[in-house]
Parts: structure tokens; C-alpha cells; sequence
């Protein structure tokens, strides 16, 4: 098993270069894509926030930083770190982009992954 290298971020929606595995990381599967569809290799679901915390924080720029580290709390414990641990090992088999259907991908929890996946990286 490697390394996690560099993580990437970006919109489902938009298409990937080839050279990285895309992994979507929403709870919902995004409208308009097909399930078969080539821009995603890989879904987790288990790893986005929960349904309660992104229900709180709506997306809302000033909320941003207690959704982060409510979310990061998440995934500290629990199913939330069995999935994180699971995401790395899929970042940690070669370079991936996560993506997801959300507008402001910056102010998404997809930063945040890619923050804690290079967190845990040696």
C-alpha cells in the first residue's frame, strides 16, 4: 500500500483529467448523473457528514469553520473514522479527486477530507 499523495477536489459534474481516480463523497447521489457515469470511479457515502450536520449548516459561509470541526469530530469516532480509514486506503492506492455535487465546492466538506487524508499521511 503507498502513500496518500496529493488530494484533489472538484464538482462531480465537471470532467476529470484521467490520471486520478474520482471518488464522490455526498450522501445523496447527484441529480443527473447516471449511475454508470465514467465521471465517478468510486462512491462512499459513509464518509460525508451526516444528514443532521449538513442540515445545520446550510451552507452558510459564516458557519463554516464549526461545521468543519463538527465534522471532522465525526469522522473522529465511530462509523465516521471506520470511513475515513476507508478513504485512505483508497487515496493511499494512487492519486484521487474527490468529488461532489455541491455549487461552492470551497466551502463544502471536501476540503475538509482532503485536509484529514493529508493529516494521516506519513
Amino acid at each position: 500500500m503507498g502513500t496518500v499523495d496529493e488530494v484533489g477536489v472538484g464538482r462531480v459534474y465537471e470532467a476529470g483529467d484521467g490520471t486520478r481516480r474520482r471518488v464522490l463523497v455526498d450522501r445523496l447521489w447527484p441529480r443527473g448523473v447516471r449511475r454508470d457515469d465514467p465521471r465517478v470511479d468510486a462512491w462512499l457515502p459513509e464518509v460525508a457528514p451526516s444528514t443532521e450536520l449538513r442540515r445545520w449548516y446550510g451552507h452558510r459561509a459564516e458557519a463554516y469553520d464549526e461545521f468543519a470541526r463538527r465534522y471532522a469530530a465525526e469522522l473522529a469516532e465511530g462509523e465516521g473514522a471506520a470511513a475515513l480509514a476507508h478513504l485512505a486506503d483508497v487515496a493511499a492506492a494512487g492519486p484521487v479527486t474527490l468529488v461532489t455535487a455541491t455549487r461552492e465546492v470551497a466551502l463544502s466538506h471536501v476540503p475538509v477530507l482532503a485536509r484529514l487524508l493529508a493529516d494521516r499521511a506519513p
